[in-house]
């Protein structure tokens, strides 16, 4: 499992014109499911992402002393199989090593389960298969590639 993320004023996702997910002072997560992903990959870095110290605390001037449950931020968590894209060969892309739909989407909605029952943030996501549209202003800017580590 591969995600990239990025420490955002706000962020939103579209899908045929219409916004169906939207926060504000948060993570806006690309996630990426490997062929050889289960759940204990999501776990692992649900557990990471919950608990890396990427914001500064409204009583300090100290950078990156807050996790996100710490600070309260929004996670807005939009599905990427495109970062196992393979361009090693050729001009057009390989994902061989992304997941089938049908086990991607079932570790997808099982990785936004996970962060539901470890805490109570606003929570929003994208359609998963969908074609969208992402905006987002980043803050920091702060991006980071978290991987499992099962691929």
């Amino acid at each position: 499992m591969k995600i990239v993320l990025q420490k955002v004023k706000r962020s939103s996702v579209e899908v045929k014109g219409k916004i169906v997910g939207e926060i504000s002072d948060g993570y806006l997560l690309l996630l990426a499911i490997h062929k050889d992903d289960s759940q204990k990959d999501a776990d692992i870095l649900v557990e990471k992402i919950l608990k890396l110290r990427l914001f500064s605390s409204p009583m300090s001037k100290s950078f990156m002393e807050q996790n996100i449950v710490e600070y309260g931020g929004g996670i807005l968590v939009v599905s990427q199989f495109t970062l196992y894209g393979d361009c090693t060969k050729g001009t057009r892309p390989s994902f061989s090593d992304s997941a089938p739909a049908q086990q991607a989407e079932e570790l997808y909605e099982y990785f936004l389960k996970k962060i539901r029952e470890e805490c109570d943030l606003h929570l929003e996501h994208g359609e998963f298969g969908a074609h969208m549209e992402v905006e987002l202003i980043n803050n920091g800017p702060i991006t980071l590639v978290l991987e499992s580590g099962a691929a």
